[in-house]
């Protein structure tokens, strides 16, 4: 007698011998195997704007809520409401991110360039807030640490900058900000950054930007970032070519030392009097050189003797990374060593360089478009639900051997991650908008219009 439970056992049996093409997998015959769903490790789909600007918008309002616009007294944590009424116990109202870093200047042009992609106008708000309460600050802080100079000054790293990381990238930004007209009392702020970078920073003797530390007369790559940028946009800001001049050098020059021909990709460090160099292609650093190329070259006169130079310099880097993203779209801490870890804002700052340089016709867009369409998607992953970004490297020194790289930590606050972030995204944005990606045979390509 045949019970109820056996039945499905007995079926199941029956289907197998009887009805054996019913009982059969997918295969070559069956199904068209090439077109299975396969399971990526990052969203590999073209996303859409409408995506894009959810992941950005997230990193908005977390840092609008995290970065406050003010000063306060640090006794009483009182708010400063007059900036006359400022003294030496006056501090930024603290936040989760410092409003003059290097990383924050990184973080005004990108949310400049999410406004100009998206035409959202928060994102350049949040920028010019920021920018106009340190133009108000400048001459009120200014004569206060002449007088008390060994006391507390919120904006000491601005009036006396003393390293490029404190004058470069925040220079960059006010210029861009300072070309938009939005801000007021700019100029004084812009004219000492640009002052400390070409008359003050410790160079070689040929005039390559350098520093002594670790060691004397050592070059770091994330320098180019630290200056060139600046120097390029007061180019553009004054028309005087010395600063296209001097930038492009610095480009040159660098890449002369620490570009590796083999790999087309560059060591982080470079130092004089060393018969050997180590070979360590940090990924954020190459991305502060790409990046470089691709800020200069935005403003970078078309007859300049210099660009054919930076535009080849930035083709062969680009073919040099290309070889180097990993599966899941993001690169390695090490670019050429795959046990290192997959680092996101070195990726970001790839998606934005690629992209852009596909959109101003410097980069071919069926070889490169999927390559930084996959780097956003891998970015993207990496954007919390709170907006904070995570997988980001904190700030890296020169290391001489592989475990100070391997094993630098990632943190949410480290603030290297929020200006590449929302760069990409305002990139991507823009390489969507003509909707020119599509899957074709299950890969992803770029299509002409």
């Amino acid at each position: 007698m045949m019970t109820r439970s056996m039945k499905p056992v007995l079926f199941a049996a029956l289907s197998a011998t009887a009805f054996p093409a019913l009982a059969q997998k997918a295969n070559d015959v069956t199904a068209p195997l090439h077109a299975l769903k396969v399971d990526y490790p990052v969203p590999y789909d073209p996303p859409s704007t409408a995506t894009v600007k959810q992941v950005l918008d997230r990193i908005y309002h977390y840092l609008d809520g995290a970065t406050p616009a003010s000063f306060i007294h640090k006794g009483s944590g009182a708010d400063l409401t007059d900036l006359k009424l400022a003294d030496t116990t006056v501090i930024f109202k603290p936040g989760d991110f410092r409003l003059t870093s290097y990383e924050w200047g990184i973080t005004y042009a990108g949310m400049l360039q999410v406004a100009a992609a998206t035409g959202d106008k928060q994102y350049a708000d949040y920028a010019t807030k920021r920018m106009q309460l340190l133009a108000d600050a400048y001459p009120i802080f200014k004569p206060m640490l002449q007088q008390y100079h060994n006391r507390g000054n919120p904006l000491r790293s601005v009036i006396e900058p003393h390293a490029l990381d404190d004058a470069g990238a925040m220079c960059a930004a006010m210029i861009k900000s300072e070309r938009t007209g939005q801000v007021k009392n700019l100029r004084p702020l812009i004219d000492n950054f640009i002052q400390y970078i070409s008359t003050k920073e410790f160079r070689l003797p040929d005039g390559t930007l350098a520093r002594n530390r670790p060691h004397p007369n050592t070059i770091w790559l994330d320098d180019l970032f630290m200056s060139v940028p600046a120097l390029a946009q007061m180019g553009k800001l004054t028309g005087d070519r010395k600063y296209f001049d001097d930038a492009v050098k610095q480009v040159v020059q660098f890449s002369e030392r620490m570009f590796n021909k083999q790999k087309n990709v560059y060591m982080h460090g470079w130092v004089q009097g060393m018969k050997d160099h180590p070979q360590f292609h940090w990924a954020r650093a190459n991305g502060w050189a790409i990046l470089t190329k691709v800020e200069l070259l935005d403003v970078l006169p078309e007859n300049h003797p210099g660009r054919a130079k930076i535009l080849e310099l930035l083709r062969l880097h680009a073919q040099g990374l290309a070889g180097y993203q990993s599966g899941s779209g993001f690169w390695h801490q090490l670019l050429d060593r795959n046990d290192s870890y997959l680092e996101t804002s070195a990726t970001a700052i790839y998606a934005y360089c690629i992209a852009r340089a596909i959109r101003k016709g410097w980069l071919d867009p069926v070889a490169y478009g999927p390559m930084a369409l996959l780097a956003w998607n891998a970015v993207s992953t990496k954007v919390n639900d709170k907006g904070q970004v995570e997988g980001t490297c904190v700030g890296t020194g020169m290391g001489f051997e592989p475990a100070f790289y391997y094993y630098r930590p990632v943190n949410v606050y480290a603030a290297h991650g929020y200006g590449p972030v929302l760069l990409a995204g305002a990139a991507i944005y823009e390489l969507l908008q003509d909707n020119k990606f599509r899957i074709n045979d299950s890969a992803l390509q770029y299509y002409e219009k």
